[in-house]
C-alpha cells in the first residue's frame, strides 16, 4: 500500500513539473506583423494654373475649393506665362500645374526627370483666320502673310507641321510673323486687312466677335489630323513636382478625380464656366468665354490612353525640332500610370 501511494505522489509531481513549463510552439513563430500605415488620401497643395484654355478645366475647382466643398485643400495660382510656372517647379512653389504638353516635357528634361505628367487637359485650339473669301485650301496659303502667337512652342510647331504636310515651305512660300501672345492678335486687322491670323481659343472667339466680314478658314485640329493619321493634338496638361508626389500619392489622386469632375462640369456649363473664367481672371470676358468653351478642347485623359495619345504627339513635336520638346523625349516615367 505505501508503495502504490509513493508510485501516485510520483506522478503527480512529474505533472505538477510539466504543467510549469511552457508548450513547445508550433508552426510559425515570427512576431505578428504590424499593419502598415495608410496612405492619407488628401492634403493640400500650391496649384498653379495658365491664363487660357488650359486654365478652364480647373475653374470649377477653384469654387468648390473657396466654397469648402473639396477633399484636398488648394491654393491656386494663376499665371500669365509658361516661364512663371517654370519657375515656380524649379522653386518649388508649384506642386500642380496646368501647363502646354511641350512645356511639360521641356521641364522634365532641364529638371532631369523631377516632374509627372498626370493628364491632358486640352486638345486642339488653333484656328486659321481670314478675311479673304478665296482662301480656300491650305495651299492657298502660298504668298500671304500669317500672323500667330507662339513661336518655340506648341502653334509654330503645329503650323509648321500642318504646312509641310501640305508642301509648303513655312520660311519661303509665306511670311509667318509671330506676336507676343493672342493678345495682340485682335488690333492685326486695323492695319492689315489683308492678313491671315492663327489664333487660340478663345482669342479666335473674340476676333470672330469683332470682325462680323471674318471667317474661320481652317481648323488646325482637322488639319493636323489629315496629316497625322487621326493622331489627337495634344496641346494641355497638368503635371505634378514628383517629390510632392512621392509623400503625397494618395492626395494626387483625390486632385484627379476631383479635377476631372471640374473638366466635366465646363462641359456642361458654359455659361456658368464662362462666369467663373472672368472670375478667376483665367479669361477677361465671361461672354467671351461662354462661347469659346465648346472650341477650346476640353478633355481629361489619363493612364494609358494619356501615354499613347501624348506620346505619339512629342514625337511629332521631336522630328519636327528637338528643341519644341526640351531636347529629348521623355521616358516611360514622365506617364503617370494611373489614380
Amino acid at each position: 500500500m505505501k508503495r502504490l501511494l509513493s508510485i501516485l505522489l510520483a506522478v503527480v509531481f512529474v505533472f505538477a513539473l510539466a504543467s510549469c513549463n511552457p508548450a513547445p510552439q508550433t508552426g510559425d513563430t515570427t512576431a505578428p506583423q504590424t499593419e502598415e500605415t495608410p496612405i492619407p488620401q488628401t492634403g493640400e497643395m500650391d496649384v498653379y494654373v495658365l491664363a487660357g484654355p488650359t486654365g478652364i478645366g480647373a475653374v470649377n475647382l477653384w469654387a468648390k475649393a473657396e466654397a469648402g466643398e473639396t477633399q484636398n485643400t488648394y491654393n491656386f495660382n494663376l499665371v500669365a506665362a509658361n516661364d512663371e510656372i517654370l519657375a515656380a517647379i524649379s522653386k518649388g512653389e508649384a506642386d500642380i500645374a496646368a501647363v502646354a504638353t511641350n512645356l511639360a516635357s521641356t521641364l522634365y528634361n532641364k529638371t532631369e526627370g523631377k516632374v509627372t505628367v498626370l493628364a491632358v487637359n486640352t486638345l486642339g485650339v488653333l484656328s486659321i483666320l481670314t478675311k479673304d473669301t478665296e482662301l480656300n485650301s491650305i495651299a492657298d496659303l502660298k504668298g500671304k502673310t500669317l500672323y500667330t502667337p507662339g513661336q518655340g512652342a506648341n502653334p509654330e510647331y503645329i503650323l509648321r507641321y500642318v504646312l509641310e504636310g501640305n508642301g509648303i515651305d513655312p520660311d519661303k512660300d509665306l511670311t509667318v510673323k509671330f506676336v507676343g501672345d493672342g493678345s495682340e492678335l485682335p488690333a492685326i486687322w486695323a492695319k492689315e486687312p489683308d492678313a491671315v491670323i492663327m489664333a487660340p481659343q478663345p482669342v479666335a472667339t473674340s476676333i470672330l466677335m469683332k470682325y462680323t466680314d471674318a471667317k474661320t478658314a481652317f481648323d488646325m485640329t482637322a488639319e493636323w489630323e489629315k496629316i497625322s493619321g487621326a493622331q489627337n493634338l495634344m496641346m494641355g496638361c497638368v503635371i505634378v513636382r514628383n517629390e510632392y508626389l512621392a509623400e503625397n500619392s494618395g492626395a494626387v489622386n483625390t486632385f484627379l478625380k476631383e479635377y476631372e469632375e471640374s473638366v466635366n462640369a465646363a462641359k456642361a456649363d458654359a455659361a456658368a464656366t464662362g462666369a467663373l473664367c472672368e472670375k478667376y481672371g483665367i479669361i477677361p470676358k465671361a461672354a467671351i468665354a461662354t462661347k469659346a468653351i465648346p472650341s477650346c478642347g476640353l478633355s481629361y485623359v489619363d493612364g494609358a490612353d494619356m501615354k499613347a495619345g501624348l506620346s505619339a504627339y512629342l514625337d511629332i513635336m521631336f522630328k519636327a525640332n528637338p528643341k519644341s520638346v526640351g531636347g529629348a523625349l521623355p521616358a516611360d516615367d514622365f506617364y503617370y500610370a494611373g489614380k
